[in-house]
């Protein structure tokens, strides 16, 4: 699973009867799925095939707050207890092969998403680290693989989407019913479901296998950027890591408010609508790092997982590393180790104060993911690449379908080399600090990077000194990074020092490089003001954001030509720009003053519930900045406190706790409670009697 921004996972721990695949193995599962979707509640027929290996008093299964009935074992009543976090079985199973079979009912509080509604509507499911059982009894330990095969009942005109491949579709009752199946076992936590309308476009792998890729049919045209280079990467990672995928079919599919950047459930992976791009939004805002990152996991974490939490790097450190590996082959060697660079600094910064190290279940995001890709360039470069992929080619066909530890993998690296794998461990799974030196050496094996340092070493000195360097690399075909970094030291120096840098770096027609001067250049002169204005034709929505921004701050009795230039533009999905512009054009004095109310009801209106919480959190946080006491304002901003998706619910209550320490909004607050839902208004009651 991959986050965005700041990456946050949960872990995977073990629960305390973590040992009981021992005594009784699961094999199968075969369920039928419906939903009551105005009651948010999903209901199940449910059988298991098991195995019996040890006697055991209770066999336990996974299940959150749910309802049983026709509980059998053997096609005979069973004995079994309903707890509140599981289903537990005490009589009617024998040593050997069992059948269990259940019907139940849950109204999941979280891990089962009902988003939008009508034709808008979606259903969609985030089961890592261990909350699949919140909507499908199954199995939290990791450790207990099942062959899991899900038919789903659901209203036609939905695509219906689960693990496996698509055996069939049929009528059922008023339903249209689909049928998936897996041939191999996974781990509970991969299982997933997405219902919503979608369509599709179908390749072909070098290998032969399905690649689907899914969208809303109002999201077509950006079918290509969204989804571009998805092939490559799966070629690639098939050649690369020497084992060929073995799920049959894979998928990915885009869904509204998903919690984070993606998951690799297996077959099929779910990914946010944030990423679903244009061809100008491809260039600040890709899927291509998080699309590998989910497919790496198909093989690691997926076709191996894990034994424990302690050992989760292996499945969040080769994903990342792996996606790299995959930039790398689309976008170079320099690419590739400037993002080594850029993980290296974030990693020796946290530290300074994470005192935990990779292998405990107690380790930051950031060491599972980055630190964990760290030690894997160490390692591979340490043994030689080729027989790094021999090591792990071994590794993933010894334990495919398995649980494995680290030990397992250093194993593999210890048959192919005499590497020094015990030292390694140490420096970098079991101790909490960065290795600054090593990864200095390893990233100076690039040219790219040693002109980056050595740009680096000019920002102490005078410009007057650096200037004679910084033209030079400006005016060479160095790569993008060098420039942008140059402007970035430059961005206190006054205007005329350094504008022929600046000049020079417009030219480039780069994006980055020209989006850096928009981010530093603050202070514009009029010779340089035609120029800096160009940044609004710029196919970048992150660079017209910021010129707009700027250029309104800066010549405010020129905001009504910049918002004419801007008046048709949408930006992002989370209407950056629309909403920037609409801010803008409302707060602006004697513009388009006959339509000021309908931009501001148009701000409102994104920042209601029918929008994604992206959209509705850039609305709100506009509308705060104008500053009305708006009755519309505050039920929205108390309705984003509980919203499902955790970003933007702390955004809601962080603003209501600000809003209350001013003047008359205590008041105002108390007086939309009736307009709230019971759940809304018991949190805004918490707020106010902080």
């Amino acid at each position: 699973m991959k986050n965005y921004i700041s990456v946050t996972i949960f872990l995977l721990s073990l629960s305390s009867f973590a040992q009981q695949y021992k005594k009784a193995d699961f094999k199968t599962l075969n369920a039928y799925l419906t939903f009551d979707v105005p009651h948010k509640k999903i209901m199940g027929k449910v059988k298991y095939t098991f195995d019996l290996l040890e006697k055991t008093d209770t066999i336990t299964i996974d299940a959150h707050d749910m309802d049983y009935t026709n509980v059998t074992i053997n096609g005979k009543k069973a004995g079994f207890v309903d707890a509140p976090h599981a289903l537990k079985l005490y009589k009617g199973y024998k040593k050997g092969k069992n059948t269990l079979e259940f019907d139940y009912t849950a109204q999941p509080k979280q891990t089962l998403y009902f988003v939008g509604e009508g034709d808008g509507l979606q259903i969609w499911t985030q089961g890592q680290g261990k909350y699949t059982s919140h909507w499908l009894p199954s199995f939290d330990d990791m450790n207990e693989k099942v062959v899991f095969n899900l038919s789903v009942g659901f209203q036609d005109g939905f695509e219906v989407l689960a693990n496996g491949e698509l055996k069939g579709k049929s009528p059922e009752g008023n339903l249209q019913k689909w049928n998936y199946e897996m041939q191999n076992p996974m781990s509970s936590y991969l299982l997933m479901m997405a219902i919503g309308r979608f369509e599709k476009q179908q390749q072909m792998s070098a290998s032969g296998t399905p690649l689907e890729f899914y969208y809303r049919p109002e999201d077509r045209d950006k079918f290509e950027p969204t989804y571009r280079y998805s092939k490559q990467i799966f070629d690639f990672f098939e050649k690369e890591i020497g084992v060929k995928y073995v799920w049959g079919i894979y998928r990915q599919i885009p869904v509204l408010d998903f919690l984070y950047a993606g998951m690799e459930n297996t077959t099929s992976t779910i990914f946010s609508q944030d990423y679903v791009v244009d061809n100008i939004g491809f260039n600040d805002r890709t899927y291509v790092n998080v699309n590998a990152h989910e497919l790496a996991h198909q093989w690691f974490g997926d076709l191996i997982t894990a034994k424990s939490g302690e050992h989760h790097w292996l499945q969040e450190g080769f994903a990342t590393y792996y996606a790299l590996l995959a930039e790398q082959e689309l976008y170079g060697e320099d690419h590739f180790y400037y993002e080594l660079y850029q993980m290296a600094e974030r990693l020796q910064q946290a530290s300074q104060t994470d005192t935990v190290p990779i292998l405990n279940e107690k380790a930051s995001a950031l060491s599972y993911y980055q630190k964990g890709a760290w030690a894997l360039h160490v390692l591979r470069e340490g043994v030689g690449h080729d027989a790094f992929r021999k090591a792990v080619k071994t590794y993933l066909e010894k334990y495919a379908f398995q649980n494995v530890s680290t030990d397992d993998f250093l194993a593999e690296i210890n048959k192919v080399s005499d590497y020094d794998t015990e030292s390694f461990k140490k420096r970098w799974l079991e101790n909490p600090k960065f290795e600054v030196g090593e990864a200095i050496e390893l990233l100076n094996k690039n040219k790219f990077i040693q002109q980056y340092f050595a740009i680096g070493s000019l920002q102490s000195q005078p410009f007057k000194e650096s200037k004679e360097m910084y033209t030079q690399v400006m005016n060479s075909d160095a790569f993008w990074p060098l420039k942008e970094e140059i402007l970035f030291q430059l961005a206190e120096v006054p205007f005329e020092e350094k504008a022929d840098i600046v000049r020079t770096a417009m030219k480039t027609d780069n994006i980055k490089i020209r989006q850096a001067v928009a981010r530093t250049v603050v202070t514009i002169p009029d010779a340089f003001f035609e120029d800096y204005k160009s940044l609004m034709q710029d196919e970048s929505y992150v660079t017209k954001e910021i010129a707009l921004n700027v250029l309104s701050m800066r010549f405010p009795d020129r905001t009504g030509e910049f918002l004419d230039m801007s008046d048709t533009w949408v930006g992002f999905n989370d209407k950056n720009l629309r909403i920037l512009w609409l801010t803008l054009a409302y707060t602006t004095k004697d513009y388009r003053a006959d339509k000021k109310e309908q931009y501001y009801a148009e701000l409102q209106d994104y920042a209601s519930p029918k929008y994604e919480s992206s959209i509705r959190q850039n609305a709100l946080s506009n509308l705060i900045y104008i500053g009305k006491q708006d009755d519309t304002v505050l039920i929205n901003l108390a309705r984003a406190t509980k919203h499902h998706k955790w970003q933007f619910a702390k955004f809601g209550r962080d603003n209501i706790r600000k809003l209350l320490k001013e003047e008359g909004y205590r008041e105002a607050f108390t007086n939309i409670m009736p307009e709230l839902k019971e759940n809304e208004r018991q949190r805004l009651e918490l707020l106010l009697a902080e």
